[in-house]
């Protein structure tokens, strides 16, 4: 099955829990409706993002998610076509940054403009390696709430 990837980082402009609720809830309905799934890490700093699905309907995500007033500078890192999903246990792998790579200062500094496609995708993938034994496909680890079975744009 051809899968098309994307990977993006955004600055969220007014970054809080009520905010947050609000995107997860609309991207919800329209991941489920696309057959997106992927991977978000999020902070007050920043929103790294890994979509993958049908190539239109990436591409439309995308589009949606540059248009949102609620993602500033939104840049993307990885477009690219793929043999299968990495992420098509989980419909939407959620990380409040807790595995984060970059410090704010380090983001601030420039990281995300010297980090390569490669390097930003490798991330993920040890992401991935590292969630499959703290939560189940459906999203949350025994006895912990969680917003990891929420699509995002």
């Amino acid at each position: 099955m051809d899968v098309f990837r994307a990977i993006y980082t955004s600055q969220p402009f007014g970054y809080d829990s009520a905010i947050l609720s609000g995107i997860l809830m609309e991207a919800r309905r329209a991941n489920v409706r696309d057959g997106i799934t992927g991977a978000l890490i999020c902070r007050a700093d920043i929103y790294l993002q890994w979509l993958e699905g049908p190539e239109l309907q990436v591409l439309k995500a995308l589009e949606r998610i540059e248009r949102d007033d609620r993602h500033l500078d939104v840049k993307v890192h990885v477009a690219e076509h793929v043999a299968e999903r990495a992420f098509g246990d989980w419909a939407m792998l959620h990380d409040p940054a807790a595995t984060w790579i970059w410090t704010q200062s380090e983001i601030a500094d420039g990281a995300l403009e010297r980090t390569t496609p490669a390097e930003v995708t490798d991330f993920f993938l040890r992401l991935r390696s590292g969630a499959s034994g703290k939560e189940t496909p459906s999203g949350a680890a025994d006895g912990e709430q969680s917003i990891s079975d929420i699509r995002l744009l």
